[in-house]
Order: C-alpha cells, then structure tokens, then sequence
C-alpha cells in the first residue's frame, strides 16, 4: 500500500508509516497549511474538505478528500457532492473510499498535511502554472473556495498564502527538497 499522506514534524520534516524520513531522490514536497476556523453557531459540523491541483488543459488531481468516512454503509459519501466545484471538477467520477486520498473531517485549528511529487496523487508535475484549490462545505453552514496559484518548478523556499472568509481560514502552501 503506497501512502501519499505525510505527518509533518515541527521541523517540518515528513515521516511516513515506518517513522523514517520518507521522499525519493530529487522530490519536491507540497507543503500545505489549512486552518478551519472555529466558528460560534448554534450547530457546529466539521466540513468537507476536497483539495486538488489546476492545470489549464489537463484534468483536476484530487490530493486529499476530508469527510465522515465512518458512517455505517458508506452513508458519509452521500454529501460529497455538496463539495460543488471539486465534485464537477473531479470527484464524480471517483470511487470511495479512495486509497491515499480518502480522510475523516478534521477538527477546527491548523491542519498540516505534505505531498511529495512523483508519488501518490500528486503524481509529477511537468513544467508550468498550476492552482492548488481547497474546497470547505459545512452542514447548516456555508461552502468557500480558495486558490492557491503557483509556478512549476518552484523557485527555492517559495511560499503561497491565502486567506478564507467564513468555512477557511489563512491558507499557505511552500515547496521543499
């Protein structure tokens, strides 16, 4: 089972199941940084989160989906396509759960999660602009979208950042060896 999802260290390094420094040789790491505010309503529930990349004239890549994976029958599916432009864009045609995409909803604060080119759904990155886009729809709440454009391949210790207004908050995406 190939494992696309890293924990990322305070150091910032990425571990993979084993706990040792995982990406192959010459690999650029996707460093993505989300917060999911944590809001006063009444009913409060976690969002969906799909994130994926943008190339004018090739297909979406979804990297991550982020929903109720344990309702019994796979019920947790049934809303994914109330995560609107991710689903038209590439999620309808998807089976879940999806190895190395698939996730729970994440509890509001900051969420880390890394992705190494040349590996798992990110897969490799030829030359050129891309978007990385991250999408949030909460249940009695509301749905945002976020773009975070970027260049392919990134000039050294490059930064993108973004910010939210209501179901995302800052947003930032950074590339490393």
């Amino acid at each position: 089972m190939q494992i696309s999802h890293r924990l990322l260290l305070s150091g910032g390094a990425a571990i993979g199941a084993a706990g040792a420094a995982v990406a192959p040789a010459g690999a650029e790491t996707l460093n993505l940084s989300i917060t999911i505010p944590r809001l006063s309503v009444a009913e409060y529930h976690r969002p969906y989160v799909a994130i994926w990349i943008e190339r004018e004239g090739a297909a979406a890549r979804t990297l991550s989906v982020w929903y109720d994976v344990d309702k019994r029958g796979g019920e947790g599916t049934k809303w994914l396509n109330e995560v609107r432009q991710w689903w038209r864009a590439s999620g309808r045609g998807m089976k879940f759960p999806a190895d190395g995409v698939s996730g729970a909803t994440r509890a509001p604060g900051v969420q880390k999660i890394a992705f190494v080119t040349g590996k798992g759904p990110v897969g490799t990155l030829t030359p050129g602009n891309y978007t990385l886009v991250v999408e949030a729809a909460r249940e009695v709440g509301g749905r945002e979208v976020v773009r975070l454009p970027f260049a392919w391949p990134p000039k050294p210790g490059a930064t993108v950042q973004a910010k939210g207004s209501t179901e995302l908050g800052a947003l930032s995406l950074s590339f490393a060896k």
